[in-house]
């Protein structure tokens, strides 16, 4: 059995995000962080089955968390690609325990992953706020900044090169010496 952390190995601050929850102490792999919890709705029930927001947990096809309550704190926790905890799931308890996946220093965010429902529907239209999809993002806006870079320069190139064939375009030879125009004379 996972040991299961103290209540104050963790506490609700600001994340990049909006509110995330946070460790205070050393989180062990393997260790229930918290519980999520709520009224368990009913999906046969017409009135909660037409529920909406953002705190519901699926348990199974029937049954549902409704997470929204304030003294659930585990709703604060926030998605991630590559989290550092997962969730628990026991339909038949009707219970939902976020667990440790990696050792988790103090200070460090506690994510998990909300899975390809819940991303589809409303995380990917306002794009994945995640450390690593902000770092794959910051990554690719460099590469662009850099092809951008190389393109301008290249155009550069082309412009010097194209304004040096134009002068000595301008000057002709005669007899084998080169001679400018002068007032529209040539003069050698």
């Amino acid at each position: 059995m996972p040991a299961i952390a103290s209540s104050k190995s963790y506490r609700v601050g600001r994340s990049k995000t909006g509110l995330g929850l946070f460790a205070t102490k050393p989180i062990k792999k393997g260790t229930r962080i918290i519980r999520y919890f709520g009224p368990i709705l009913d999906s046969r029930i017409p009135e909660q089955d037409e529920i909406e927001n953002k705190y519901l947990f699926e348990l199974n096809g029937r049954w549902t968390i409704d997470g929204s309550v304030r003294k659930n704190l585990a709703r604060y926790i926030n998605h991630s690609c590559r989290p550092n905890a997962e969730s628990d799931v026991r339909p038949r308890e009707r219970k939902v325990f976020i667990r440790a996946i990696k050792n988790i220093e103090p200070g460090e965010e506690i994510n998990y992953d909300y899975g390809t429902d819940y991303f589809k529907a409303y995380l990917k239209p306002i794009g994945c706020k995640c450390d690593s999809c902000e770092k794959k993002r910051k990554k690719l806006r460099a590469e662009a900044r850099g092809e951008a870079a190389k393109a301008k320069a290249r155009k550069a190139r082309r412009v010097v090169a194209k304004g040096s064939k134009t002068k000595a375009a301008k000057k002709k030879k005669l007899n084998g010496h080169a001679v400018a125009k002068v007032g529209g004379r040539a003069r050698a």
